[in-house]
């Protein structure tokens, strides 16, 4: 579901393999991104150019992995948000809490 694309500088990049992100599949997101973020000490950068649905369970699931990510004092970055997730996203204002870039040469990664 979560696909390593590479680890760079502190970062992990990673893309979601799904086009509906809902309850189906919510549990077996954020059991992989805790394992991600339990595994590695990098930031989380997933890129969601595929979904173009997502549901209020899955929002849960991405809110409980950022939430388990400040307590590692880590990080889950968002890329490549499709126009309606992102206007989701900005209608409950988790475009507040979540750090949203267009994609992965937007993050300034140190070199």
């Amino acid at each position: 579901m979560i696909d390593i694309i590479k680890q760079e500088n502190g970062y992990l990049l990673t893309k979601l393999d799904v086009t509906e992100a809902n309850l189906n599949n919510s549990e077996k997101f954020k059991a992989e991104l805790i394992g991600l973020l339990d595994g590695h000490n990098d930031k989380i950068v997933i890129d969601m150019h595929r979904v173009s649905y997502m549901d209020s369970s899955f929002l849960g699931a991405l809110v409980a992995g950022l939430k388990h990510a400040i307590s590692l004092n880590s990080d889950v970055l968002l890329v490549s948000l499709r126009k309606d997730i992102s206007d989701l996203f900005s209608l409950i204002r988790l475009d507040k809490v979540f750090k949203i870039y267009n994609d992965f040469d937007d993050i300034v990664i140190p070199r």
